[in-house]
């Protein structure tokens, strides 16, 4: 069934009763935006034109068709609609001050008619009515002036930025925890916002020049500024950058999550944690975090002072990754590292990884700590850690547990320095819970980040020196 798609046409075929025909829009486009204009209609959400869009014969004149040698009725090539009832010729209206008086005469003559009787019939006299002009498309409408056009802007303007900001608020992103130092702590590691804040801006004038790890990968280097432009131009800001690369370390956070949090691909979150954490690992690693024996007696507690006065460094090897080398002390596969925090509790020394077999005097020597201690300084470490003979080289001493001798039992002295020598080991094992606090470490490490393990694992490290004081 077809229909007239003209403004305020009723023709439809089937009650076709004057035989009225039904024409498709011609294939040519100006031809086709010339009937579009004739016959009054916007192309929008309201109307299409598809194959099945009509105009009907009654809006075209008599010589825009031709009849066929079998009778049938067609248009001329060419052909435009013209009959519309707004083209054809109007009464003219009455003022409004005729046809108010108009409507109080027939007021008065039908509260006349109720009271007449019914042998003086109707009235002959008439008001003429005036037909409503068609609402479909009211050219009439004075235009808006400029000042008007000016404030509907504004208007419109405010309206779409008050909406920006509301989807930005309802983004995954640093913004929605500015004022909330619990949660900042819990996907950060961070106390506070103003801690996390103030490390972003001493990283960010470096950080907003450097290069994403794919594309230094990708290129000789010889264009920096093409690799800089290109890694500004992620979709997320550098802070929000920053703090993806926290949630992904300190949760943990599985990458195709983060892509849902932060709106953005899987490989764009990859990309972004791999280069930060190399980032990180050469700022950070750039920070005298060894102190001078100076600083370690001034920042000692008392009871460090009045026990072992020498101590430089507490030292543990920490199991803490999975990998593909095989330790039997583990039983699966792991990665080891040697950790040290002085007296006050400060992290001070974070080593490389090694395979989860090596042993703990063959670690020290690889690590570089020897190179570090100065002669006089005292080490403490746990008992097993058998590096006595490897600090005599350098003129350093080991605090150790003592271990149990012939007689079967230790001393009143000896068990006093086992108890002073436990009371303060605690500190290193809180420093290494710590750590491991990022829980990027509870699981296999992926391929996309097995690159960068040795980059992970210092960055964490040092990270936790902006917890605040250990103790």
């Amino acid at each position: 069934m077809a229909y007239c798609c003209v403004p305020g046409c009723r023709s439809f075929s089937r009650q076709n009763i004057e035989k009225t025909s039904f024409h498709k829009f011609p294939q040519d486009r100006d031809l086709m935006k010339t009937w579009i204009v004739k016959i009054r209609r916007d192309i929008g959400p309201n109307f299409q034109i598809t194959k099945n869009t009509r105009v009907c014969s009654k809006h075209f004149s008599p010589e825009c068709f031709l009849r066929t040698l079998t009778g049938i009725r067609k248009l001329k090539e060419g052909s435009v609609p013209s009959v519309f009832t707004w083209t054809q010729r109007s009464h003219k209206r009455k003022t409004l001050r005729s046809q108010g008086k108009c409507h109080l005469e027939e007021h008065l003559e039908e509260h006349e008619e109720d009271e007449s009787s019914t042998k003086d019939g109707p009235s002959s006299e008439e008001c003429p009515v005036t037909e409503m002009p068609n609402t479909d498309h009211d050219y009439c409408v004075e235009p808006m002036t400029t000042e008007e056009q000016l404030v509907a802007a504004r208007e419109e303007i405010s309206r779409l930025s008050a909406e920006n900001e509301a989807l930005k608020s309802q983004q995954f992103g640093i913004q929605n925890f500015m004022g909330n130092p619990k949660l900042i702590q819990f996907y950060t590691g961070f106390p506070d916002y103003d801690t996390l804040r103030a490390v972003f801006l001493a990283l960010q004038p470096t950080a907003q020049t450097m290069a994403s790890w794919a594309q230094v990968q990708r290129t000789s280097g010889t264009n920096q500024h093409t690799l800089r432009v290109g890694f500004q131009a992620q979709h997320l800001s550098l802070f929000n950058q920053f703090f993806m690369f926290l949630c992904r370390i300190r949760l943990g956070l599985l990458e195709q999550d983060l892509a849902l949090r932060f709106n953005v691909s899987q490989s764009t979150v990859s990309r972004i944690c791999v280069t930060w954490a190399n980032y990180l690992y050469f700022m950070l690693g750039s920070l005298p975090i060894w102190p001078s024996r100076a600083a370690v007696d001034e920042l000692m507690p008392e009871y460090f002072k009045s026990l072992y006065p020498k101590t430089r460094v507490q030292t543990a090897s920490s199991k803490v990754l999975n990998s593909e080398t095989y330790s039997h002390y583990k039983g699966t596969t792991t990665l080891k590292s040697l950790v040290g925090i002085s007296p006050d509790g400060s992290m001070t020394f974070v080593s490389s990884l090694y395979t989860g077999s090596i042993s703990d005097k063959e670690i020290t020597k690889s690590s570089g700590i020897l190179n570090l201690l100065e002669e006089g300084d005292a080490v403490m470490v746990d008992k097993g850690f058998l590096i006595k003979d490897v600090l005599d080289e350098i003129y350093a001493t080991v605090i150790i547990p003592p271990f149990l001798g012939p007689s079967g039992q230790f001393s009143h002295e000896e068990l006093a320095h086992t108890h002073n020598i436990a009371r303060l080991r605690i500190h290193i094992e809180r420093a290494i819970r710590r750590i491991k606090e990022y829980h990027i470490f509870d699981r296999v490490i992926p391929l996309s980040l097995a690159g960068s393990v040795n980059q992970l694992w210092t960055v964490c490290g040092i990270l936790t020196n902006f917890q605040g004081p250990l103790f």
